[in-house]
């Protein structure tokens, strides 16, 4: 199993495909252990794609004597880069919590990130993400998972898919999965999450970005995501107007595809 003791615990990564480094960090969840074909299609066909469980998830431990944080997760992420001798890498952070670690990883080290894509994405969060990421954690504290699961699930997909798939979306398997028995791990994420402040720093951020905003997401909304474009100069922006929170029609789907994967050929 590709372990490696880093940054103070023990990190689980994969790698896929050959080509240049693209890192894809996710959200409250796992590319790794066969969920890398939830991957834009074409991604590990063309590069050499590193995935990894964050501290707490899956297989990767955690130091909980260390408050968690968008920028421990950050030193994780170059700390693993390190190991694979990497010195120069595509970031993709995929919906969440993962493209926020991107923003701070291309603040701290300007040198290791070829360019940015970010989707699914805050610089800071306001009172009504605050509440919402409240609300999710106090619901599996006295609810349970199944309860948190619903809800999130509902909240991140369109009722048509939601529809067509509830039952691929909820239960062992489903959606967040790997937050169930572990609500230790998603108290933390969740407090990385709202601490999560770059507004002020993403003048800072040099590498080439393309941001993805999804017009009906009811998570991440254009709200939050729009500031990460305007805030970063340079970066490029593209709205999917019908896109929730996880693009899933077919549309959506092949344009998120196309977007990133023509934003990392031209850098």
């Amino acid at each position: 199993m590709p372990l490696a003791e880093l940054n103070n615990h023990e990190m689980y990564y994969e790698v896929h495909g050959t080509g240049e480094p693209v890192v894809c960090s996710g959200g409250w969840g796992t590319y790794c252990h066969g969920a890398e074909r939830h991957l834009p299609q074409g991604l590990t066909e063309r590069y050499s794609v590193v995935i990894f469980d964050h501290r707490g998830l899956g297989q990767s431990g955690d130091d909980y004597d260390r408050p968690a944080s968008t920028e421990l997760y950050a030193d994780d992420v170059i700390a693993l880069l390190q190991h694979l001798n990497i010195e120069r890498a595509h970031f993709l952070g995929l919906i969440g919590i993962g493209a926020c670690i991107g923003q701070v990883v291309a603040i701290k080290r300007p040198d290791m990130v070829r360019c940015l894509v970010n989707t699914g994405c805050w610089a800071q969060v306001d009172d009504f993400f605050r509440a919402q990421m409240r609300q999710w954690q106090q619901v599996h504290h006295e609810l349970g998972f199944d309860a948190f699961q619903q809800m999130v699930v509902q909240q991140a997909f369109s009722p048509d898919f939601y529809n067509a798939k509830k039952d691929r979306l909820l239960g062992p398997q489903g959606g967040w999965s790997e937050l169930r028995d572990n609500v230790g791990t998603h108290d933390r994420l969740t407090e990385a999450g709202i601490a999560h402040d770059t507004l002020d720093r993403l003048a800072d951020i040099k590498a080439p970005t393309l941001v993805i905003h999804n017009g009906r997401d009811f998570i991440t909304a254009p709200r939050l995501t729009l500031p990460v474009e305007h805030g970063i100069r340079g970066a490029e922006g593209i709205m999917l107007d019908n896109a929730s929170h996880v693009p899933t029609a077919r549309e959506d789907r092949e344009m998120f595809k196309d977007a990133i994967l023509d934003f990392l050929a031209r850098h």
